[in-house]
């Protein structure tokens, strides 16, 4: 039944909400575990002869290290820059259409990944079908469940939603590299594909937008100051929020968490693969680096978003960035070391802050423009982390002509030390007529 007046309980509805776009999000965050099937496609000494896979991986090209980063760029990209359509198709058609699309568009791209065995196969695949997919169902999920709640659980509710999007790769990680290891790449890609149709058409059944006249309940008395000017804030257009500088701010944001985490994701097989030859039970299981970024990433997310809502997001945003650009700094000194345990944790923790901003820039973005146009405001914040997909690709470049991750890390670093500063200064925009407080 519709609400008039705001109340101080969550409706079970609501919860049921994020349950479900948790599970659509599980279904479809197919693009962190992309580097469990890179690193049985490159091999750059066979990809420069010319070389074909044999076996159960018959007719499959072997890939260079850009090669096999390419198709993942494109997929991150294309997610991206699909979300801001992704979301106006989601406000014109509803939640329910937007994820079907997505997993239809997912599936599809496995299938096609699958069935043609080659390097443009899993460039319009994965690259471009995936990628699509991916951003119309995200572009679902978090701002769905956002609007059935108050900015004192924004956070929280964000963190979650989103945890399930990355931790998507704590099973397709294992399960792709045992279809890979038993089966072949194109039953891998197809059977994946096939599965995530299933789950994301039934979760689409159980989203919907809350009714127009539902508000949402308010911050307790104990609530931080920013987050009680949160719950204060306008319902600020996609128009006016481009007018304002703190949009270009947030997009920055999203830019640098993004680049550092997607860039140690995308590599963390590969070089576990080369620091751990001697350590017999890592070289047969290197699949489990994979874990290790979901892992991450999925915890980043609702930790992150948890206690930002106690800390407020500017402070929870640094702390995760000042963190994690140490241990990019530190990270080509641990791989020539060969230390494993020292590896896992400077690989663990730019994923959590990755998985951090992907929890924390659509709740500041509901937090300085209103919850009401988010599915379509996010959009544009979340362009920010699509390019930083080119940055990846980029990295794979200079690795091919360096051998190195290095200078990638450190680049990573340095942006990250900026976005710190960046997160700390900005502050809500004021919108003429409306007060902050």
């Amino acid at each position: 039944m519709a609400t008039t007046t705001q109340s101080s309980q969550v409706p079970a509805k609501a919860w049921s909400v994020v349950i479900a776009c948790m599970i659509s999000n599980l279904s479809l965050g197919i693009l962190y575990a992309w580097s469990v099937w890179k690193v049985a496609l490159v091999n750059k000494a066979e990809a420069d002869l010319g070389h074909v896979m044999t076996g159960i991986n018959q007719g499959w090209p072997y890939l260079t290290d850009a090669q096999g980063t390419l198709a993942y760029a494109i997929a991150g990209l294309l997610m991206t820059f699909t979300v801001l359509p992704g979301g106006r198709f989601m406000g014109k058609f509803g939640p329910k259409v937007g994820i079907t699309v997505g997993g239809l568009l997912v599936a599809l791209g496995c299938f096609v990944a699958g069935l043609t065995k080659s390097y443009c196969g899993l460039v319009i695949g994965f690259g471009i079908f995936c990628g699509w997919g991916m951003g119309f169902g995200y572009a679902v999920g978090t701002p769905v469940a956002l609007k059935w709640f108050g900015p004192h659980k924004r956070g929280l509710i964000a963190g979650l939603v989103v945890a399930a999007f990355g931790g998507a790769a704590l099973y397709i990680a294992p399960l792709a590299h045992y279809l890979i290891t038993h089966f072949g790449l194109s039953t891998s890609f197809i059977s994946l594909g096939i599965m995530i149709l299933v789950v994301a058409m039934v979760a689409a059944q159980f989203v919907s937008n809350p009714p127009v006249d539902y508000v949402p309940p308010a911050p307790p008395v104990s609530a931080t100051a920013e987050i009680k000017q949160a719950a204060a804030t306008a319902d600020w257009t996609s128009k006016g929020m481009l007018s304002r500088w703190q949009c270009y701010a947030l997009i920055f944001l999203q830019f640098s968490s993004a680049q550092a985490g997607l860039y140690v994701i995308a590599n963390a097989v590969p070089i576990l693969a080369s620091t751990a030859k001697g350590v017999e039970f890592l070289a047969a299981n290197i699949w489990i680096i994979a874990i290790v970024t979901a892992l991450g990433s999925t915890l980043g997310r609702a930790g992150s978003g948890w206690y930002s809502d106690k800390m407020g997001r500017s402070k929870a945003y640094a702390l995760n960035a000042t963190i994690s650009l140490l241990c990019l700094l530190a990270l080509p000194t641990i791989i020539e070391m060969k230390s494993i345990p020292l590896l896992f944790l400077a690989i663990f923790i730019p994923c959590w802050q990755y998985g951090g901003g992907q929890a924390m820039l659509p709740v500041f973005t509901a937090d300085f423009f209103g919850a009401k146009f988010l599915h379509s405001n996010y959009g544009f914040v979340f362009m920010g982390g699509g390019i930083c997909n080119l940055y990846s690709w980029g990295a794979g470049h200079l690795k091919d002509v360096t051998g190195s991750y290095s200078i990638g890390f450190y680049i990573s670093a340095v942006i990250l030390f900026v976005a710190a500063c960046v997160s700390l200064l900005t502050k809500k925009p004021v919108k003429a007529g409306v007060s902050n407080s």
